[in-house]
């Protein structure tokens, strides 16, 4: 199963679930797909869209997870390396509306770089991604909060 984890802020990310939808279409995604949407208001019949999903049955659907694909906010990613998941993640771009900065790119590339995660900027690039992840060893993510304030400080001092 994979899950899709589209936080909780208001911002529409329809660009991940056209995409998504789409390799569901080419045969690309077999699994089944359930996405937490927030406030992305997007119809499929090829997958779960739940707008908010209370924490115990999101907590079992990361458990359940063989991939999380998540936009880039800090809480979805490190929920899910704590569970030992592997992660793709897709940042929210200020250029397609979906932020007003590109603060979630930069926090993509800082889990990407230490090995935790695999990153999509160009949405074209998601089905690969996908297929790559079967042979893909994360990081293992100590539950430390030094990890993400190092990611977090490393992203103000650049910016």
């Amino acid at each position: 199963m994979i899950l899709v984890l589209l936080g909780t802020q208001n911002n529409n990310f329809n660009r991940l679930l056209q995409a998504m939808e789409e390799n569901i279409d080419k045969g690309i995604i077999k699994d089944e797909v359930i996405v937490q949407a927030g406030f992305t208001k997007f119809k499929s019949s090829k997958m779960k869209i739940f707008s908010f999903i209370d924490k115990d049955k999101l907590s079992d659907l990361e458990d359940k997870a063989d991939i999380v694909i998540t936009h880039g906010g800090v809480g979805s990613i490190v929920a899910s390396l704590k569970r030992g998941k592997k992660v793709i993640v897709v940042p929210r771009l200020k250029k397609y509306g979906e932020h007003v900065n590109n603060h979630q790119l930069q926090i993509a590339r800082r889990f990407k770089n230490e090995g935790y995660v695999k990153y999509v900027l160009n949405i074209k690039n998601l089905a690969k991604t996908i297929s790559s992840m079967e042979s893909f060893e994360p990081k293992k993510y100590e539950n430390s909060e030094g990890n993400v304030i190092s990611i977090i400080e490393n992203y103000i001092d650049n910016n």
